[in-house]
């Protein structure tokens, strides 16, 4: 059973240039799904229409098998998160705990339980030593973690990552992405789909779906898709660091398929 179905699905914001084109994918339940595509191939309006913020212009989407309706949409918003790419955009609360605690305060969560599941999340996301902290004393990399523990801890079945990293530096990227990593290898209930343009994010996802001009034109295995330089290049995405220097290697005589530069590294003295 797909947890997300989307069929022909088409988005139009003035009525005749197609943003969303006839798109159809499918995504199973507890799979990491990373959706590529340039700047304006439509993957964050996808990522709008797929909770609703945004009304179809044609198509249909599926959620666990049922169709999303107007008179549904809230069940599916209610199991869904999304996280934005602007970190000081979401910080609502005037500290971590106040942050992380808004979304059960929304939903009526029992007062006395409530501390219990704070920490819990903010462990999980390795920010339990700043719970009392205000916004203005966190790096972005450390808000976007405060932001993946507030949606985490309403048990979404589906998480979606709006370009979550886009704004943050490389040892933000680096720290947001190893927790996403490993929520997703310990939580195998949980969907997550990565709206992103960053191809070395992507390795991390079991499956990747690139869009250009607004159509699906590339899905399959991160290791298949993302080594095609030149249908990389077609629409203007380069191959991830490793499958570069894997290529590099591969004509001086070294020859790996490595998934990592650990991996890559190991390869490599190895053939020495």
């Amino acid at each position: 059973m797909s947890k997300l179905e989307i069929k022909n699905l088409s988005f139009s914001y003035d009525g005749s240039n197609k943003v969303i084109d006839d798109i159809s994918f499918s995504v199973e339940k507890g799979t990491f799904v990373s959706i590529l595509g340039h700047n304006g191939s439509g993957k964050s309006t996808l990522a709008k229409l797929i909770v609703g913020l945004l009304d179809k212009a044609g198509g249909q989407i599926f959620f666990n098998d049922v169709e999303i309706t107007e008179k549904n949409l809230k069940d599916l918003q209610t199991k869904t998160s999304l996280i934005f790419q602007n970190p000081d955009n979401q910080f609502i609360g005037s500290t971590v705990e106040d942050d992380i605690a808004f979304g059960l305060e929304n939903r009526c969560f029992p007062h006395d339980q409530m501390q219990a599941e704070i920490e819990r999340f903010a462990d999980s996301v390795n920010m339990l030593d700043h719970l009392k902290k205000e916004p203005i004393n966190l790096s972005g990399g450390q808000k976007q973690r405060i932001a993946l523990a507030g949606a985490l801890i309403l048990r979404p079945e589906i998480l979606i990552l709006d370009e979550a990293t886009s704004m943050l530096d490389p040892k933000g990227k680096s720290t947001v992405r190893k927790v996403i990593d490993r929520i997703h290898k310990e939580n195998k209930e949980l969907t997550i789909i990565s709206i992103t343009h960053d191809i070395d994010e992507a390795l991390l996802s079991d499956k990747v779906l690139i869009l250009s001009k607004g159509k699906l034109v590339k899905e399959g295995k991160p290791k298949q898709i993302l080594r095609d330089e030149s249908a990389l290049l077609e629409v203007k995405l380069d191959m991830p660091f490793v499958y570069k220097l894997e290529k590099e290697l591969k004509e001086i005589g070294i020859n790996s398929k490595a998934e990592s530069i650990d991996q890559l590294v190991e390869d490599i003295w190895a053939s020495k």
